[in-house]
């Protein structure tokens, strides 16, 4: 598992300090278009305004946060053996999925159309998804910086519902999943290129335990 990093401590000492503001929190780091909050552990995560903040905050934390843990590491694993090409990575006791122009999901200039290769993959991923059902995903949808800021809000928005809208047609409960919209606001790579630019047409998926996954893990260690 060439790509996963694994950042346990991190999310652990975090979490403590992390977890008890996030909700107060919330409503100021919402930059982007948003439907709307899956609940209990995304609801405790979305701090920052990003996938990685979202992650750490959701933290557990101690025995509970090891086991989910290493229920991640398999799903991980599992996505990275059937999207090679993604960037998948292990943070605190989530994992952050990144697809751009090279990785599987892509989008045309101002499209939110998936492309036949695109459905291709989240055809893989939702198979993943489905085999790990006590999940929650973040979908968040981001555009390069050309074009009127507004529209590349709505557009980012549409990319993220487009993906959402087809795993759901792939039996991936629509409950599970969170639709955010952030524009140009997050770039990855350097806007100034033509090659930055396809890079940041994008959409990034956070993967965190949902309450059935957390209540088992509680169950376990005791």
């Amino acid at each position: 598992m060439k790509k996963i990093v694994s950042i346990f401590l991190i999310g652990s000492v975090l979490s403590l300090n992390l977890n008890c503001k996030a909700i107060q929190n919330a409503n100021k780091s919402q930059k982007g278009a948003g439907l709307g909050v899956v609940g209990g552990a995304i609801a405790g995560g979305l701090i920052g305004g990003n996938i990685k903040g979202a992650l750490i905050g959701a933290a557990v934390g101690g025995t509970t946060g090891a086991i989910i843990g290493r229920q991640m590491d398999k799903q991980a694993q599992k996505i990275e053996e059937v999207l090679p090409s993604a960037e998948v990575k292990r943070i605190g006791e989530g994992i952050q999925v990144v697809f751009d122009d090279k990785s599987g999901v892509t989008f045309a200039l101002n499209s939110a159309d998936l492309t036949t290769a695109s459905k291709a993959n989240l055809d893989k991923i939702a198979e993943v998804f489905t085999e790990f059902p006590d999940t929650d995903l973040i979908i968040e949808g981001h555009t390069d910086s050309s074009g009127d800021e507004n529209y590349n809000m709505t557009l980012s928005n549409n990319r993220a519902k487009a993906v959402a809208s087809y795993l759901q047609s792939k039996g991936v409960a629509a409950a599970r999943m969170s639709v955010k919209g952030y524009g140009e606001t997050a770039p990855r790579f350097d806007n100034a290129t033509k090659e930055g630019q396809a890079k940041n047409r994008r959409v990034e998926i956070g993967i965190v335990a949902n309450e059935q996954m957390i209540e088992d893990a509680k169950a376990t260690k005791d």
